[in-house]
């Protein structure tokens, strides 16, 4: 196999057809270039050049050879550029983790800022639990997760990045779904069916919901249970039962499901930003620059 230090040895004594012109473009002296190309003709164990006096010429077999070398220097270059490119941050994949509700603002935002920025990065995302994402960044799966807050993980740095707070979503045909100016009281749902997030789908954002009924002193009935925020608004939608949402999927969700404010905002539920402690890939920084901005 032959290195691209040889193929542009050739190409130089190639296309100028004089080795004394051809050692002054590459920057050497003329006996060093006359012995690398005797080299490689040794280990090709062909003839590239006819040699008659102080006249060089290309062999057939030269010319042949010669357009190989050409894509074999040009992929170099390509080579070169790209980690270059990669390096700065312009190019590769970007892979994102995220939980079902943070499919809206800021995260919307955010990424159509990096497409614009950063119009060559292809941007991969995966809907994940807050668990399955921290343990896809340890695995190297996925570069950032948009998740819940949980207990903290070593190897892993969270910032906070969006604050909702919590509304419960009624059926259309509910007595309260009318009156939606109003902030109500959580415990005034004491008495109604509830659809219900099954505890694996997220533990952490689970534990949330169950902290927020348990301030409020009710245990909801939960008659119906969902794994995921949108398959909850579904259930509801379809007249189920009542559940408790982030106010930012409850406005943004389509066809709309009609929710109350709550009273002394009962819950707040966050989002944050995680990567890799001391995370240095470029495409990473960028992202979590442009979502500072954004939020």
């Amino acid at each position: 196999m032959i290195e691209v230090r040889q193929a542009r040895y050739f190409l130089a004594v190639a296309e100028t057809l004089h080795f004394g012109r051809a050692a002054e473009r590459l920057a050497m002296s003329q006996p060093p270039l006359s012995q690398a190309i005797l080299q490689l003709e040794r280990r090709l164990g062909v003839r590239l050049f006819d040699r008659s006096g102080r006249q060089v010429t290309l062999t057939e077999t030269g010319r042949a050879f010669a357009a190989e070398c050409r894509t074999l220097v040009a992929a170099a270059r390509h080579a070169e550029e790209v980690a270059t490119q990669a390096e700065a941050g312009l190019v590769g994949t970007l892979r994102i983790g995220v939980v079902t509700s943070a499919l809206s603002e800021p995260l919307l935002g955010t990424l159509a800022a990096f497409r614009q920025a950063r119009p060559l990065v292809e941007l991969r995302i995966t809907e994940w639990d807050t668990g399955s994402a921290q343990q896809a960044l340890l695995r190297h799966e996925i570069d950032i997760a948009v998740v819940r807050p949980s207990a903290p993980v070593r190897g892993l740095r969270a910032r906070p990045w969006r604050h909702d707070e919590f509304v419960i979503a009624l059926p259309p045909d509910h007595p309260l779904a009318a009156d939606a100016p109003h902030p109500v009281d959580l415990a005034r749902f004491a008495d109604d069916p509830w659809v219900w997030l099954r505890r694996e789908a997220s533990p952490d954002y689970h534990d949330q919901l169950m902290a927020t009924c348990r301030r409020a002193g009710l245990t909801p009935d939960a008659r119906h249970h969902a794994q995921s925020i949108l398959t909850q608004l579904a259930m509801v939608r379809c007249g189920l039962g009542v559940t408790l949402v982030p106010n930012i999927t409850a406005a943004s969700t389509e066809p709309p499901v009609p929710y109350r404010q709550l009273k002394d905002r009962a819950g707040l539920v966050e989002l944050s930003l995680v990567s890799r402690d001391n995370a240095q890939e470029p495409l990473t920084r960028e992202f979590l620059h442009i979502a500072d901005k954004v939020a």
